[in-house]
Parts: structure tokens; sequence; C-alpha cells
């Protein structure tokens, strides 16, 4: 595929994952790679890119009240400081891949569960919990370059911690802190770079896309078939990660 064609790839990975409360760092981390040499050049795009779509989700969640700050506090405190020091990790190339591929594939298996196992009781998260799962994904994002969202989402929802659409907007907040501070960690460490002529082009596909997927997100569409679609998504971008860095396999 031409980098020319990289703008409409990237409005559909927005539209996708914006639908379900989702930056799309992980594919963009995952597309990015097969054009960009520059391994810190790529995550700092991505990381960019997150910070755009889960933007206008964000406001649209606020502005339709669905974002609720007392729930949420406690999954964020401890994430945004984990993010940042997790921005700074060094990891060779390989490593690097190799950590976000294993994490997709989980994060993968948990987003499909959601529409095909039966769910697990509700669950009432504690504080300390929420500490503990908020920091643990913050951590991992920001050692991988993207949100955290994409681990958080599918657990709570399997979990049946609250409906879909304030799980949404829990992944958004959740994607938005730690990609800046992600992003903040980064240009600290000396370690972010950016192609900018690539990266205008790409700010404005993933806009438009984010835009549209939040709106269908809170209109409260039908969006099982975006979800499972989302979910297949991540799983093929994780295994595809896994044989690409870790066995040299093309698919």
């Amino acid at each position: 595929m031409s980098i020319e064609y990289l703008p409409i790839v990237f409005f559909l990975i927005a539209l996708f994952y914006s639908s379900v409360g989702f930056g799309g760092g992980s594919s963009y981390l995952a597309i990015l790679s097969l054009f960009l040499t520059d391994f810190y050049e790529i995550r700092s795009t991505a990381l960019i890119l997150n910070i755009c779509v889960v933007t206008i989700g964000t406001l649209v969640f606020i502005k339709n009240r669905v974002f609720n700050l007392k729930m949420f506090w406690p999954f964020l405190v401890v994430s945004i400081p984990f993010a940042y020091l997790g921005a700074q990790v060094r990891l060779s190339q390989t490593s690097f891949f190799l950590v976000l591929g294993g994490a997709l594939i989980l994060a993968g298996i948990f987003m499909l569960l959601r529409f095909v196992k039966k769910k697990l009781e509700s669950r009432e998260f504690s504080n300390p919990k929420k500490l503990l799962l908020g920091g643990s994904i913050g951590l991992l994002s920001g050692i991988s370059g993207i949100g955290g969202g994409i681990f958080l989402s599918p657990v709570l929802n399997l979990l049946k911690w609250a409906n879909p659409r304030v799980v949404a907007s829990l992944a958004s907040v959740f994607i938005l802190v730690n990609s800046v501070s992600g992003l903040i960690g980064l240009n600290v460490a000396g370690t972010f770079k950016l192609n900018q002529e690539l990266m205008f082009k790409l700010i404005i596909a993933v806009v438009v896309g984010g835009a549209i997927g939040s709106y269908l997100s809170n209109k409260k569409f039908n969006l099982k078939f975006l979800g499972v679609l989302t979910g297949i998504l991540v799983l093929y971008v994780g295994l595809r990660l896994i044989l690409l860095h870790g066995f040299g396999i093309k698919i």
C-alpha cells in the first residue's frame, strides 16, 4: 500500500475505534511501522492522533452528561504519572512491538468475549482496585505508546461495571489523559519526533473519522457490528505484530 492512502485508512480506523470509545493508537502504530523507520517517530505520531480522536469523543460525552468524574477519578489519578514514567522506558523496537502485540491480543479477546460469552456478574470496584487497575494500565499505555483505554474498556464491559456508554466515556477520557502524559514523557526523555507534513494529513483524517464515530456512539445506535469488527481488528493487529517482529512472518 502506498503512503498516499494512509489518510483514508486512518479515517476508517478512527471511525471504528471512536465508535466504541477508543483512539485507534494500536492500529496507527502497526500501520505506521510499515512506512516509517524511526521507532520514536511512530510512537509520537500515534499518541498525537490518539489525542485528536479522543478529545472529540470526550467533549461529546461531557456535553451529553455521560462522563462522571466521581466514578472515574480513581482510574485516572494513578494512571497519569505511570503513563509518564512508562513513556520514558527505553525498549528495543523488537521488544516494543512484541509487548504491544501480546497486550493487543489479550485486549482483542476480551472485546470479543463481550459479545460471544455470557457476562460475569456485575461487580462494584472499590477505590483501591480502581487505583491498581488504572495504574497498571497507565504504565502499559506509556510503554506501548497508546492511551490504554483499549485494555481498560473490555475488562470493565465484561465485568458489567457500568453500561457500555459509561465505559466508553471512561475509556475516552482515560486515553486522552494518558496520551498527553505519555507525550510529555517522550518529550522529557528526548524521544519525541514527528514528520510534520505527514502528521498534518493524518490529523485531518482522524479528526473527521473520530467525529463521525463519536456521533454514532452517542446517538445510541446498535454498535455491536462495529464492536465485533474493532475487536477482530485489534486481535489481527496484535497477531501481526507478534508474527512480524518475533518470527519475521508477514500476514
